[in-house]
């Protein structure tokens, strides 16, 4: 008898099957963790403050809001190998973000001169979403800096840009950016020997390293002006920051921290980091 059988094509495994015939839900339009939320905008949102809010800082910070969740639905719609479920909402995330950005475009003309690096960037958190490999440290670096560069551009519009030969350079912008930048890796890392590093040594030393440096660098800032009033929010926050990367992954080693309450502590030294930029610079 012949028991050859003839070869079958590749069928899906049972989660695939799953993932690509599940309706589209709530969670697929709006990201649900409130620290990605924070980490995010309120660069942006800094960059309106100490830039000078008005019009364009408002509109712009609109479109950058549209633009995040643009990334977060097409970046899960290109993950889940083209799911359908995760198309409706990227097509009209898009839809508003052209029919908010491109007014502003053709108003602002000088905000093109930042489209070489979002570009690159977009190619960059696309790639890493097609490769799963956003978790990286170059994936979550590719999102940090499209995020805290956003301070320097929204700045670059405010009022205290007017007239300004360098917009960029005008106001607090690229200060902001560069402290969030600083900040949001640290965050990084930090979160990473909480959850998926848990145990691991080396992340824990680069943590610990990290935000070791930006403390040393922040109050020796401080010292050389005299310990005024300037730098005092900045110093309480690279203290805060200091003291949590240290104590919640000790405390974690006798007992293990749910993932919510590191979110909740990253949102709180999100938070902190906005009021010190936005009350030095």
């Amino acid at each position: 008898m012949n028991t050859t059988t003839t070869p079958q094509p590749h069928e899906p495994r049972p989660a695939d099957r799953a993932t690509t015939a599940r309706r589209t839900t709530a969670h697929d339009w709006i990201p649900d963790q409130p620290g990605a939320w924070a980490m995010a905008l309120l660069p942006a949102l800094a960059g309106m403050v100490v830039g000078g809010p008005n019009a364009a800082t408002v509109w712009l910070f609109a479109a950058w809001m549209l633009c995040y969740c643009v990334q977060f639905t097409a970046a899960r719609w290109i993950r889940s190998r083209f799911a359908r479920r995760y198309l409706p909402p990227t097509v009209i995330y898009t839809v508003l973000l052209v029919m908010v950005g491109l007014p502003f475009v053709i108003v602002h003309p000088g905000v093109l001169w930042w489209a070489p690096l979002y570009l690159v960037l977009a190619a960059l958190s696309f790639a890493a979403a097609w490769l799963r490999r956003e978790r990286t440290l170059w994936g979550n670096a590719v999102a940090i800096v499209a995020a805290c560069a956003m301070a320097m551009v929204v700045a670059s519009f405010g009022t205290l840009a007017n007239g300004a030969a360098l917009p960029a350079l005008a106001n607090g912008g690229l200060p902001a950016t560069v402290v969030f930048l600083l900040v949001q890796f640290g965050s990084v890392l930090f979160v990473k020997t909480m959850i998926r590093e848990r145990g691991n040594r080396t992340y824990l030393l680069a943590s610990w390293g990290w935000h070791a440096v930006l403390a040393a660098v922040t109050f020796g800032l401080w010292g050389a002006l005299g310990f005024g009033l300037l730098f005092v929010a900045l110093a309480i926050d690279a203290a805060w920051l200091m003291a949590r990367a240290i104590a919640l992954p000790l405390i974690a080693r006798r007992r293990r921290l749910r993932p919510v309450v590191v979110g909740m502590v990253e949102l709180v030294s999100s938070l902190l980091t906005f009021v010190a930029v936005i009350t030095t610079f």
